[in-house]
């Protein structure tokens, strides 16, 4: 559709006066002040915090377990000057209204924010923004509320208790094995989960079964009946587990009398699927789309916060993402109804609308996810959207109007034969058909499960009982058992949220926690624990078997649920949990494992001295060392074969030649990254930096180089440190000038909130382009 016919008619400007005076509307994202700012005029001001202005100290637990769990809140680096700006726009105002998104997160930053102005509860007022549009954003305005403390209070909880987990197990972790590594009440079982998944496909042992379909002809057709039955025995997939069982029943079936037992005709009827909540959305979008949790929620924000839509201005398209409820509202189902029997016919409306529910332990603070305003189709905003944003609203959009329509019916054709053989055995075969008589709402959307499902199915020819049948072959094929599938993002979702893990806002954090941490990594959309993963899940399992419970961690989430509905206390809760954990810390710091200190002797001696090699594990993973450490410094990566033996394996070689002693350079990896060392150390000790190729814009003399932080992350510096201070977070991109100031180079940056981008490191250029590498992940 061409953008000019997507444009439309801008509305008469109205003026929206605040109530009482001058109004302040503050929210935690830029994006969403600039749209709500363009809603309500000149009668209000809108600041935006940039999400949360305090949380607990970094250095420090934070937490005050003798007396009541109290929490020291600190001031976030960079936002003294956010604060300042607030609290200027607040000393004009005669109303205040906080307006962070509408969950328990979005509580604690409104509440934050009063705190931190000293702001009267008759001033300051919460707004709850379910969707942001300017009709639903003044009905908001309108029905301001007090601060919900229980809300505000759960959400502390979780902070504190995920507090103590990580500081009081992680410093455990780095005794015992090496140091920078964490745990999590969540991020834990969900690797947990993942490793237990390996060792079940470790062990897994396949087995052979044999299917046996029958080619059949009747009434001018073709079809397949596969075998069910061996006289009164019912045989399921794996029965037939023997290949001469297989060779008899086609040896009897073939020359056996065929009749017809049954025709069965049916009508099926398939319901559509509900509308979409925070984990389904990021389960088919993984599925259909291939997006990351993390990327969905990161599009699904920008569609919440609003698009400018041409001439339209900005608009909210899609309702809050973060929700647990397959509730809709009564405005959204007329609208929806409307469109259905006006766009579709009356045939695909049903007679009332489709009402699902909500799991047992869905917290229905929120609509399900849906378009805004059915006004905005996909093809109307496509022009204003990019690639992903679309993708993912033509999504949203096709499943919303799919739930209110009607069913799919299919009629089913069940065939029941029977084979008698020359020995007098009886085999029964079933042939199945199906054929599509309304397609209702799959018009729309099709799952997965449906495109393998009736649609695969074949269309059988018009039988009766009395039709004669004829076997024109006996196919027997032999099959293999396979182990249960390694978590794919999809999945790993569905699971935590079957299991009551995590909670809508969870789900993409966690994905992307147990990646950064190296504890599980991604090969073909599948997740796959490291050798870290396993270890420090093992030890977290033999030391703290409760806090890395499934069960144990869908409780936790069930008990701050019933903080926030005000029916615990949320000190006594974690009282309650932390009594027994204390306990077991102590426990853990005299008997957990101590890793660093363990030595695995191997039957290999060492190339510099000849005494013999053990296995020891370091800052990345397991290595060999000699055992004369420190007289002799060789050490060496291994690989370990399926039969136990352990083979050297030498780090690449370059073809960079040491500038001291001539011998090959070959790369090593280190605490601060990836570097050239000569390959005669320990004789020859010089080291070199990778270079990026991309020569140094302050010294001109230099090269950029990747380098790590302490604490893992990546950046690029000066090869000519110290002498030369200059150094990026963002990858540098060789060969990529910036076409509007000349910089030598352009650079890859990515934030949470805006995905990936390719810019100008010349901060007084601002040259900033959408990057094709939408997936890009944040470096380090």
């Amino acid at each position: 559709m061409p953008a000019a016919k997507a444009k439309a008619k801008r509305p008469a400007k109205t003026e929206t006066k605040a109530p009482m005076g001058r109004g302040l509307v503050i929210v935690e994202s830029p994006a969403k002040a600039r749209t709500l700012k363009k809603y309500l005029g000149r009668g209000y001001d809108v600041k935006a915090s940039v999400g949360h202005i305090m949380d607990l100290p970094k250095s420090a637990l934070g937490v005050d377990v003798e007396n009541g769990f109290q929490p020291t809140y600190e001031l976030i680096k960079g936002k003294q000057k956010v604060i300042e700006e607030i609290a200027k726009a607040a000393q004009k105002a005669d109303r205040i209204y906080l307006a962070a998104d509408p969950d328990r997160e979005g509580e604690a930053i409104a509440w934050h924010v009063a705190e931190t102005l000293g702001l009267s509860e008759s001033k300051a007022r919460r707004v709850l923004f379910n969707e942001i549009t300017k009709q639903a954003v003044l009905k908001a305005l309108e029905e301001p509320r007090p601060l919900n403390r229980d809300r505000y209070e759960s959400q502390q909880a979780r902070r504190i208790l995920d507090r103590l987990v990580g500081y009081k197990i992680s410093p455990i972790l780095w005794t015992k094995v090496r140091r920078g590594l964490s745990a999590g009440r969540v991020q834990s079982v969900a690797v947990r989960m993942i490793a237990e998944r390996e060792k079940e496909i470790s062990v897994f042992v396949p087995k052979a079964y044999w299917s046996i379909a029958a080619k059949m002809f009747g009434e001018t057709k073709e079809f397949l009946a596969r075998l069910v039955r061996i006289d009164e025995e019912k045989i399921d997939r794996l029965s037939i587990d023997t290949e001469e069982w297989a060779n008899s029943i086609v040896q009897d079936s073939l020359p056996a009398r065929w009749k017809i037992l049954s025709v069965t005709l049916k009508s099926r009827k398939r319901n559509p699927d509900p509308p979409f909540i925070t984990s389904t959305l990021q389960q088919e979008a993984s599925k259909r789309l291939y997006f990351s949790a993390k990327k969905t929620m990161t599009l699904a924000q920008q569609l919440y916060e609003g698009v400018e839509l041409g001439e339209q201005g900005a608009q909210g398209l899609i309702t809050y993402m973060r929700t647990d409820s397959t509730r809709l509202s009564n405005d959204s189902l007329k609208d929806v109804r409307a469109l259905i029997g006006s766009q579709y016919g009356k045939e695909y409306l049903p007679t009332e609308p489709i009402e699902y529910k909500n799991k047992k332990n869905a917290q229905d603070a929120h609509e399900a996810v849906r378009p805004t305003s059915l006004e905005f189709t996909p093809e109307r905003v496509k022009p204003f959207l990019d690639a992903d944003q679309f993708k993912l609203y033509d999504l949203i959009w096709k499943r919303f109007v799919a739930c209110q329509m009607s069913q799919a019916v299919f009629d089913q054709t069940t065939v029941e034969l029977e084979a008698l053989a020359p020995n007098g055995k009886r085999y029964g075969y079933r042939a199945t058909g199906s054929i599509l008589r309304f397609d209702g709402y799959l018009r729309l959307w099709q799952s997965e499960d449906e495109k393998s499902d009736e649609f695969l199915a074949e269309q059988l020819p018009d039988l009766t009982e009395k039709s004669a049948v004829e076997c024109r072959g006996i196919n027997h094929e032999k099959h293999m058992t396979q182990p249960p599938p390694r978590y794919s993002e999809s999945s790993l979702i569905k699971e935590l949220e079957e299991k009551g893990i995590g909670r809508p806002s969870t789900y993409a954090a966690i994905l992307t926690t147990i990646q950064d941490r190296k504890y599980v990594e991604k090969k073909e959309n599948r997740f796959y624990p490291t050798e870290l993963g396993v270890l420090v899940t093992d030890l977290l399992v033999e030391c703290f078997g409760d806090i890395v419970d499934v069960t144990f961690t869908a409780t936790m989430e069930d008990q701050l649920d019933q903080i926030e509905e005000g029916r615990l206390n949320w000190v006594k809760t974690l009282q309650n949990f932390y009594t027994p954990f204390e306990k077991t810390l102590k426990n853990a710091a005299e008997k957990m494992r101590n890793v660093k200190r363990e030595e695995t002797p191997t039957n290999l001696h060492c190339p510099k001295c000849e005494k013999m090699l053990i296995i020891k594990w370091g800052r990345n993973g397991k290595f060999v060392a000699c055992q004369g450490y420190p007289e002799c410094r060789f050490t060496s990566e291994f690989q370990q074969e399926p039969s136990g033996e352990i083979r050297l394996v030498a780090g690449p070689t370059t073809d960079e030649k040491c500038p001291n002693c001539g011998q090959p350079m070959v790369v090593k990896t280190g605490r601060f990254g990836r570097f050239l060392a000569c390959s005669a150390y320990p004789g020859c000790k010089t080291t070199k930096a990778i270079t990026t190729g991309i020569e140094c814009p302050l010294c001109h003399q230099g090269e950029l180089s990747e380098k790590r932080t302490r604490f893992g992350k990546t950046f690029y510096s000066c090869t000519k440190y110290p002498e030369c201070k200059y150094a990026i977070w963002d990858k540098p991109i060789k060969g990529s000038p910036c076409p509007q100031c000349q910089h030598p180079f352009l650079v890859e940056h990515y934030t949470k909130k805006e995905g990936a981008s390719i810019r100008c490191p010349n901060k007084e250029c601002g040259y900033v382009a959408k990057s094709d590498a939408a997936t890009a992940a944040p470096a380090g």
